[in-house]
């Protein structure tokens, strides 16, 4: 018979239950991002969100150099960049992203796609938050404009994430 440890009551952390469209959303890339559990949540281990994505939304290619990204798709599809290569995710695809892969997707059809988005260790949250606004319910996410580009250069070295703009690649 195993021994498990035991946690005191003190150490176990409540089970956390959210109902559709609850958690913090944030507009970011295009998109809206609603979170479902985060760092604080989950004392660093995991970062859960929901991503609602407009035709053309995405972010841009990137990097994560300090967190694996996942995420299974709900509806639609996207065009995924593995590196030099695309694919075409669709609704009930699953997608796993190590850290240190160059990626990123985009909504390229005529409905919005959405997926759940888990990113371990916890964190990166703390990046969407500081570039994003904060989303309006009912309210469509604005188009990206150079002030939120601006935003996620500054942020972006220290939240471990490395961009590819394709401005920045010119300079």
């Amino acid at each position: 018979m195993s021994k498990e440890p035991k946690l005191s009551a003190t150490k176990l952390r409540p089970v956390q239950h959210l109902l559709p469209g609850e958690g913090p959303a944030i507009w970011a890339s295009g998109d809206t991002y609603t979170f479902k559990s985060t760092g604080r949540d989950t004392e660093g281990q995991l970062t859960v969100f929901e991503a609602d994505i407009p035709p053309g939304g995405g972010p841009p290619p990137h990097v994560h150099h300090d967190a694996d990204e996942a995420y299974y798709l709900l509806e639609g599809e996207l065009e995924v960049l593995d590196g030099e290569r695309t694919f075409t995710a669709r609704a009930g695809d699953y997608v796993y992203i190590p850290r240190g892969r160059l990626h990123r997707f985009q909504n390229v059809g005529e409905g919005n796609s959405r997926m759940l988005v888990l990113f371990t260790p916890a964190g990166f949250e703390n990046f969407l938050f500081e570039v994003g606004l904060p989303a309006r319910p009912g309210e469509t996410p604005p188009p990206v404009g150079p002030e939120e580009i601006a935003r996620a250069v500054r942020a972006a070295p220290k939240h471990h994430l490395e961009l590819r703009l394709p401005e920045l690649e010119r300079s």
